[in-house]
């Protein structure tokens, strides 16, 4: 298993969300192996990227943040 780097981690997520799509914790886990997304996005916002936040619900009730472009 190959480790990704913070940096690579990073640009995938971009480009990942700047293509349009949104991105969750566990999204980021299963595409990515991001185990941080908010440090990901932190990341992004240092660089200059407006990152959107929202807060969305599971179907269970939990309070989850959803990331966009």
């Amino acid at each position: 298993m190959t480790m990704q780097t913070t940096e690579s981690q990073t640009k995938m997520i971009h480009d990942y969300l700047i293509a349009g799509n949104s991105l969750t914790a566990l999204e980021a886990l299963a595409l990515f192996k991001c185990w941080r997304l908010a440090s990901r996005i932190y990341d992004l916002s240092h660089k200059g990227i407006a990152v959107k936040r929202e807060t969305v619900y599971t179907l269970s009730g939990k309070r989850i943040a959803k990331y966009s472009i």
